[in-house]
């Protein structure tokens, strides 16, 4: 049957010969006589045509979100789908079905026996990689730099080395959904360093797993220095197994998460049984958004071992850390937090089971804050200095994790207004929608959270587990007051939405480009849509999710307008946005970040914001 199908091709692209016009309604079928009749594409077309009843030059903006799989492509995956067989043939349909995916890392028996320079390299694993390597140095620079989903592997490396050096400078910076593995790194090597710096600065979604690192090693010293300077979001970095049973090994973590968002740490068996070992956290956690750190079993059992953090955490936000069995059971350890918790906004810190059962032990701690809980402490040898009765900063200070011109009021909405124009910079990974044919038959839902790792290859706790687990809670989540909400992963399930919300005659609208992005422009001509009275719409905001998916929604009482943004020097038109007014924010949280930078409360003020690149509003046509 598919053969035949396939023979018939050319013969029934011939029979709708047929013309687009300028990217408006597309009529007379909908598709050029150089497109097949059966791929995605051309039934999305026939689609808008059906239930769209007005032109809008949004069609073409959406029909460039349309799976690119030919006829045949999409008939042969979607037969798996509905057989469960799609993991069999995974890199084969994300890599015509343009998703994102990560790619499947096999393991290796390559080895390397002389130093390497590895420049302007991803997407590899390296197992037994500098085994029994005497002395010389290995460098990864400008690795993975400006990537989209990275995935690295690092599996038995230079494991039973003695002298050597490992320096990753600029590794990963500036990319995309970012995954590392460092699996016993550095294992019962003596001598020599790791040297991390400048690793994944300006990330977004980074995470990074170092198990059974440096164990059992032999005064071989890392150094972490500006690592995820500057990251956004993520599952964070995990350390498990850090430095256990080493011998004189220091490490130091120097401007560690600085300025990050949203970052989570989690040290888990780090410095365990350790002899002489020396940890020094500087400038740790300091600035960053929501940060959560969680230091388990740390140096437990350790003898003779200095731990000091200094700058920990200051002008942190909210966030929260825990220490739990931290220096137990330990001889003669010496801890100093200094400068610890500083934050501008209340967060809290834990220390359960702090250094009980110690021996001889000195910590102190040096200005910290009211919002530490010490629960089952060494009641001796404890000396707290400088305690803070509040960590809570004020005036502007609070608001910098609030992007200016991310919210704005309506009145800057007038013709000659500077504005700045925050980033609208689309950052996630470049991806399309599936067919209907085929995102109908995958699975989607938390019950079925199993079934959809299975089909993406994603292991447990790896980032696409995260990802994925986030995405599909993410719309199965209650809606707020007065809003209706719905996940969607094919252009037909949003046009359905938008239709059934909005009716069949609207207009579908997305700011032009991303020119003017964190940089004053002025406001030109303003158009409300529906005479700029207040209606309602349906937008629409990507999600992190393999194929593209949209979470869309509407909300009443809103306004819409489009505007000219130009450029404040000569006037010339830059850019062309789409802006949406909430004149109702009762429902809105306190904290919402809206509040946090026009300074006000909900249901006080409207709130107004731009449509982001390659997000989308739906309006009723005027």
């Amino acid at each position: 049957m598919l053969k035949q199908f396939v023979f018939l091709l050319p013969f029934l692209s011939r029979l709708y010969h047929v013309v687009i016009a300028g990217g408006e309604r597309l009529t007379n079928g909908g598709f050029s006589p150089e497109i097949n009749p059966f791929t995605p594409k051309a039934s999305l077309v026939r689609y808008w045509n059906k239930q769209i009843h007005h032109q809008s030059p949004g069609s073409a903006f959406l029909l460039s979100k349309a799976s690119p799989l030919t006829a045949v492509a999409s008939a042969t995956f979607a037969k798996l789908a509905s057989e469960n067989a799609l993991p069999d043939r995974l890199p084969d349909f994300c890599s015509a079905a343009n998703l994102f995916c990560f790619p499947d890392l096999g393991p290796t028996l390559e080895k390397h026996s002389n130093d390497v320079k590895f420049s302007v390299y991803d997407q590899r694993n390296f197992t037994n990689y500098g085994t029994i390597h005497p002395g010389g140095a290995d460098s990864f620079k400008k690795y993975s730099q400006n990537g989209n989903a990275v995935t690295d592997s690092f599996r038995r490396y230079s494991r039973d080395a003695a002298g050597h050096e490992d320096k990753f400078t600029g590794y990963a910076d500036n990319s995309n959904v970012v995954e590392e593995k460092f699996n016993s790194y550095g294992t019962s090597a003596t001598g020599g360093s790791g040297d991390f710096k400048n690793y994944q600065s300006g990330v977004n979604n980074p995470t990074t797993r170092f198990k059974a690192y440096s164990d059992e090693g032999n005064g071989r010293a890392q150094t972490f220095k500006t690592y995820t300077h500057e990251a956004n979001s993520g599952p964070g970095q995990s350390f498990t197994s850090y430095g256990k049973n080493g011998n004189g090994a220091p490490n130091e973590f120097s401007s560690y998460g600085v300025s990050s968002n949203v970052i989570g740490s989690d040290f888990s068996n780090y410095g365990e049984n350790g002899n002489a070992a020396n940890d020094t956290f500087k400038g740790y956690g300091g600035d960053g958004n929501v940060p959560q750190n969680n230091f388990k079993s740390y140096g437990a059992s350790g003898n003779a071992a200095v731990d000091t953090f200094l700058n920990y955490r200051d002008n942190a936000n909210v966030g929260d850390d825990s220490f739990s069995s931290y220096a137990k059971n330990s001889n003669f350890e010496k801890v100093d937090f200094v400068n610890y918790g500083k934050s501008i906004n209340p967060g809290s810190e834990s220390f359960s089971g702090y250094g009980k059962g110690a021996e001889g032990n000195k910590i102190d701690f040096k200005t910290y804050t009211q919002n530490s809980t010490f629960k089952d402490y060494a009641k001796t040898g404890v000396e707290f200095a400088k305690y803070n009765r509040s960590s809570l900063g004020g005036g502007k200070t609070v608001n910098k994790w609030v992007e200016p011109g991310k919210f704005f009021r309506e009145s800057m909405l007038k013709e000659g207004t500077l504005i700045w124009m925050p980033d609208i910079k689309d950052k996630m990974p470049k991806r399309s929608f599936l067919p209907r044919s085929i995102v109908s038959k995958l699975p989607f839902s938390t019950s079925k959270i199993a079934e959809i790792k299975r089909v993406f290859h994603a292991n447990d706790n790896s980032t696409m587990e995260g990802i994925i687990t986030d995405a599909v809670r993410e719309c199965e989540r209650p809606p707020t007051v007065s809003e209706t909400k719905r996940c969607v992963g094919s252009a037909e399930d949003m046009i359905d939405f938008a239709t059934s919300v909005l009716g069949r005659s609207v207009v579908l609208r997305t700011t032009e480009s991303v020119a003017g992005s964190k940089e004053k422009v002025m406001i030109g001509k303003v158009n409300g849509i529906n005479g700029g009275r207040v209606t309602k719409s349906v937008s629409c905001h990507q999600s992190l999710y393999p194929y593209l998916l949209y979470y869309c929604h509407s909300v009443p009482k809103v306004r819409v307008y489009e505007s000219d943004l130009l450029d404040p020097k000569s006037k010339a038109k830059i850019n062309h946005g789409i802006a949406i007014c909430h004149m109702d924010t009762s429902a809105w949280g306190a904290n919402h970040g809206a509040f946090m930078l026009l300074g006000s409360r909900p249901g006080q003020i409207e709130v107004c914001h731009w449509i982001f690149e390659n997000d989308m509003n739906w309006a009723i046509a005027d």
